[in-house]
């Protein structure tokens, strides 16, 4: 698996360096911190950048303060962002937004609790946010959410006899997550490795994405070059048999399920200072 998704050894620690500065500068306490970009997918090159992203929570009474704790007449703010370097970008969620986010069934937060790259993690916040995502999935929206990923992606950059090579991972992990909805009833997991696994474990088009692979983990950032005849015969198959869209169900959540659950994560994060 490191070869799939290689983290050198000093950015974790500056990621986990940064996650522990993070805690004590806005006293708050990271639940969760991953990786989301293509290093978590499985096809990152060398000289990709690190995205890591997390999920935290602050103390209780941060939550049930009369006035906010911002400047005059700012919301309060449910993100930690970091300015972005040439090599770390991180950013992250607060427990109250990420719960908002998993009733919306949001693929990218349910891609997070799927991560195969953790740099931190608290057991049982995570189980209890993946119980939350399980219950408030919905197929129908999720698939749209990638269906639509990858035909803008399709649009864009595999049209001619040139196209820009890595694209085809950035269609194809889509395309597959909306296979993935079709046949399975959890979400689409993150890592593009388990995809092929369960959905072209063989065939040519499994040999031209394998090959490709090869290619991106290996150097610098592809640029473009000639169609692929295997993969793109394979995409624009599978998109044309999408074209009407998939008889699914949408996600439906219990409401004060959802608040009972953020209230007791609260307490039992309360004392994390003390």
């Amino acid at each position: 698996m490191d070869d799939i998704h290689p983290i050198a050894p000093d950015k974790r620690a500056a990621i986990l360096a940064t996650l522990a500065d993070i805690e004590r500068t806005h006293d708050v306490r990271v639940l969760l911190a991953c990786e989301s970009g293509s290093r978590g997918w499985g096809f990152s090159s060398p000289d990709s950048d690190y995205d890591a992203r997390f999920i935290y929570v602050h103390r209780q009474p941060w939550y049930l303060s009369v006035n906010e704790s911002t400047g005059p007449g700012e919301a309060q703010r449910d993100v930690i962002e970091l300015p972005i370097d040439d090599e770390l970008d991180v950013s992250g969620w607060d427990l109250r937004k990420a719960l908002r986010l998993v009733s919306k069934s949001n693929p990218t937060l349910i891609e997070w609790l799927r991560s195969p790259i953790i740099y931190q993690q608290n057991d049982a916040a995570v189980a209890q946010l993946w119980e939350a995502a399980k219950r408030f999935y919905s197929p129908l929206g999720t698939w749209w959410h990638y269906f639509n990923m990858a035909r803008s992606n399709h649009r864009g950059y595999l049209r001619g006899e040139t196209v820009r090579t890595k694209k085809y991972l950035y269609v194809l992990r889509p395309l597959l997550a909306c296979q993935w909805i079709e046949n399975e009833s959890t979400p689409p997991p993150m890592a593009f490795e388990d995809l092929l696994q369960r959905l072209l474990p063989s065939g040519p088009a499994r040999e031209a994405i394998d090959a490709l692979l090869t290619v991106k983990r290996a150097s610098a950032e592809i640029t473009a070059g000639p169609r692929i005849t295997a993969i793109s015969d394979y995409i624009d198959q599978e998109m044309a048999a999408r074209a009407e869209g998939p008889q699914l169900p949408a996600g439906h959540g219990d409401g004060p399920w959802l608040d009972a659950l953020f209230r007791q994560m609260l307490a039992e994060h309360a004392q994390h200072h003390g």
